[in-house]
């Protein structure tokens, strides 16, 4: 997917105006305001705030794909590329904060089913790379066999959601990394001890 530098820039204004007002908040005619140029010139780029929110998850699903794929590459080992995954999606977080609501936004959800299809696939972009090492882990005998590995990724995934999501509902108070990556370490160490 080829982004312009452009629209990136329209996607993280889009997605710092989701973050301060929500879904309501996000009108062409303020986010060209932000941008600073016409709702004309806006509408040279993208066709309506739906085909801009499509983009932003389309963005993040490329750029989790990418990033979660090299970030992984170092080592061949099951847990420690988990541990990798964990603490590359808390550094993309805590850099760019404003697109954490675009992904724990309810109100997203009630857009349209083409964002609803989109927010599918961050969510399944991320299990395939954690089900490849839950998987691999499974095999090595380092990760509990007791769970099958589609249960796994669902807790883990539900942890890291509800984690973020408390970041966001304190404003960003915490250290999200550092408490994040803590908080995967045990899990992690829950799943691998049960394996022994």
């Amino acid at each position: 997917m080829e982004i312009k530098p452009r629209q990136l820039e329209i996607i993280e204004a889009a997605g710092k105006i989701l973050s301060e007002s929500g879904i309501n908040g996000l009108t062409t005619k303020r986010l060209a305001e932000k941008m600073n140029f016409s709702e004309a010139a806006l509408y040279r780029h993208f066709k309506g705030k739906e085909e801009i929110i499509l983009l932003m998850l389309r963005y993040l699903a490329e750029n989790m794909n990418e990033r979660l794929t090299a970030c992984t590459q170092g080592t061949q080992d099951a847990m420690e590329n988990l541990k990798y995954i964990f603490d590359d999606q808390f550094d993309f977080f805590e850099k760019h904060p404003h697109f954490l609501v675009a992904i724990f936004s309810e109100g997203l959800l009630e857009e349209s089913q083409a964002i609803n299809q989109a927010i599918l696939e961050i969510m399944a972009t991320k299990r395939k790379h954690l089900m490849k090492f839950i998987r691999q882990g499974q095999e090595e005998k380092s990760i509990t066999s007791a769970i099958p590995p589609e249960d796994l990724v669902h807790f883990i995934m539900g942890s890291f959601r509800l984690h973020m999501l408390q970041w966001r509902l304190s404003e960003l108070t915490f250290d999200v990394k550092k408490k994040g990556n803590m908080l995967m370490e045990n899990l992690l160490g829950l799943i691998h001890f049960s394996a022994k």
